[in-house]
């Protein structure tokens, strides 16, 4: 039986960014399924005792950046390690992929939300701003307005509060985390764990 994994996500997290070609690769070679979750993590810092990035020690915030600087040069990827917009506001972005997610399907959900990372990392970009949201929507190859209108309703900024409840409750503390059974792997630094664990079956 193929396995699955369930996939808490940041839209404003540079580790999430770094490991989503990855993940989505991993998931193909093992035939996993998998779903996508743009929880709130400020919700999941409150609950879980991590601090947001401007409420860090100097010095964390320091060794941050070169944890940027050195995995910008082991994965080749094309990132700003400053970019301009960070962070931007997930509002709007993080209801419209929960609800493509709910009303389309997982890989359109999983294929918005990456491009939403690449447009703030790689593009300079501010995906809070509606216009810009329009045109990532739409190089997905989803009508712009429509998923505009469908991220604006209610119901998906409550289902998404529920999902980050719910993933508290499930032991997940940081973005971004990869789930499979009972077991959390937190960071795109755990994907060789991850495929160990694909590998098993």
């Amino acid at each position: 039986m193929a396995l699955h994994i369930d996939y808490y996500a940041s839209l404003n997290s540079p580790w999430t960014y770094m490991g989503g070609a990855r993940i989505e690769a991993l998931a193909a070679k093992y035939n996993a399924t998998m779903r996508i979750w743009p929880v709130d993590f400020g919700t999941i810092f409150a609950g879980s005792g991590g601090l947001p990035l401007p409420k860090r020690s100097p010095q964390r915030q320091a060794y941050r950046l070169q944890e940027l600087a050195r995995w910008k040069e082991a994965l080749g990827l094309p990132y700003n390690i400053k970019p301009k917009h960070f962070p931007t506001s997930e509002a709007l972005s993080a209801c419209c992929v929960v609800g493509v997610r709910e009303t389309i399907s997982d890989a359109h959900a999983i294929r918005l939300a990456h491009r939403v990372l690449k447009a703030l990392w790689e593009e300079e970009l501010d995906p809070g701003d509606e216009k810009v949201l329009a045109r990532l929507i739409g190089e997905c190859g989803l009508d712009c307005q429509a998923i505009l209108a469908l991220g604006k309703e209610p119901r998906w900024a409550e289902m998404r509060e529920a999902n980050t409840k719910a993933a508290l409750d499930r032991g997940v503390f940081g973005a971004p985390s990869y789930v499979i059974g009972e077991d959390i792997f937190w960071g795109q630094d755990r994907l060789e764990f991850v495929e160990r664990r694909l590998a098993k079956g």
